[in-house]
């Protein structure tokens, strides 16, 4: 199917895009993603990968691990734990892709390394797309109460695969940018804070060595577009109770890009992420000592609007009007519904789009005011209509 060896892989975007091209699981698709639309794929994997329930949601949905390969190296991952954050999810489905296939790269990753993938913490936040469970509790603030099933079923796993390395899958929100520049903060990682005092023990130095070669190989995809999350510690969290307990995790962030809503050209380069640092792991590339180099990484600013429209007049004042994307499940189905969050100056803020009013209003179609709150799908400035909806 295709033939590479495992120390070649590391900065070869060419083999990499194309590795994606080949391995892309076609049968997932957009923002919504929950335990129905992989069954099918667990039953096409089940006759390599050994797959197995581990426990159960709020809900009493089956919550499974997925294992892979049988080295000595012990990898951990996990998606879904919020429910609506899935872009980590297909890409953990593209990877699986590729060690379904004999190849040089996965039998030398497989023998290396043993992989247990947790594709969906979360079923019932899942299908409900919202970020807590069916509980209404946040998982990764449970990490020491453990008072939910999910986190349960994950601490339960952690202690008796016992890993090496963790890797914490989510997504993050539009607002993000790399540092406080207008660079949208596409892909963001951390090396989570193992104290109060957030000291770059060696065991956080280990996962800034992971990160250290993700964020090289994403510097030729998309230059500035690497963010570091906030990493003030938070013993609830369960990267920052992970890494506490000597073993090195990192967080994957999926963010944005541009015209990217349905998250698809950031699944291809968390793909890319994720096998870049099972590589790194598997090829013995990982030795710490990696802080200068991770911590110039820019730190994610909220400086993002979906859309700002420039200079319009707003009650005898020339303003700016942000509009938000507010992601909403109806009958099955995401909508992004363009929602008015501020009307004032916002000068040191940044847009994925950006309209101009020329000094003129901006009405509904209706032509009255807009306001704060506002569900609107389209404005009038000038007597032109334009659409907030995604293009």
């Amino acid at each position: 199917m295709f033939t590479f060896v495992t120390q070649y892989i590391l900065m070869d975007i060419p083999l990499l895009k194309q590795l994606f091209k080949i391995c892309k699981e076609e049968t997932l698709y957009g923002r919504y993603i929950h335990s129905a639309h992989i069954n099918p794929l667990l039953k096409k994997h089940n006759k390599t990968f050994k797959i197995q329930p581990i426990g159960h949601s709020v809900l009493g949905e089956t919550i499974l691990s997925i294992i892979i390969g049988s080295g000595p190296k012990r990898i951990l991952m996990w998606s879904q734990m919020h429910g609506n954050e899935s872009t980590t999810t297909k890409a953990v489905f593209d990877v699986l892709n590729v060690f379904n296939h004999a190849n040089d790269f996965s039998e030398a990753v497989l023998k290396e390394c043993t992989i247990t993938i947790i594709p969906i913490l979360n079923p019932d936040g899942a299908v409900a797309y919202t970020r807590l469970n069916a509980n209404n509790v946040d998982l990764n603030r449970d990490a020491q109460n453990l008072s939910q099933p999910e986190s349960r079923v994950l601490r339960e796993c952690f202690n008796s695969f016992k890993p090496h390395f963790c890797f914490n899958l989510h997504g993050q929100r539009t607002i993000f940018s790399a540092g406080k520049t207008n660079n949208p903060a596409t892909v963001s990682f951390l090396s989570p804070a193992q104290d109060a005092r957030c000291t770059v023990t060696d065991n956080r130095q280990v996962a800034m060595s992971i990160i250290k070669y993700m964020n090289r190989m994403l510097q030729f995809e998309i230059p500035n577009q690497v963010g570091l999350y906030d990493d003030a510690y938070n013993a609830n969290c369960v990267g920052d109770a992970f890494q506490s307990l000597n073993v090195p995790t990192v967080l994957f962030e999926a963010g944005h890009y541009k015209n990217d809503y349905n998250r698809e050209e950031v699944r291809r380069l968390m793909f890319q992420s994720l096998i870049v640092a099972v590589d790194a792991i598997a090829s013995n590339k990982i030795k710490g000592k990696s802080y200068e180099e991770y911590a110039a990484i820019p730190l994610n600013e909220k400086l993002f609007y979906d859309i700002i429209i420039k200079n319009v007049t707003y009650k005898n004042e020339i303003m700016d009007i942000a509009i938000q994307y507010h992601e909403r499940l109806i009958e099955n189905k995401l909508h992004f519904i363009p929602i008015i969050e501020k009307i004032e100056k916002l000068d040191k803020f940044y847009a994925h789009k950006t309209l101009e009013a020329n000094k003129n209003e901006v009405l509904t179609l209706n032509d009255q005011q807009v306001s704060i709150g506002d569900e609107i799908d389209f404005v009038n400035i000038s007597n032109v209509k334009f659409s907030l909806n995604i293009e």
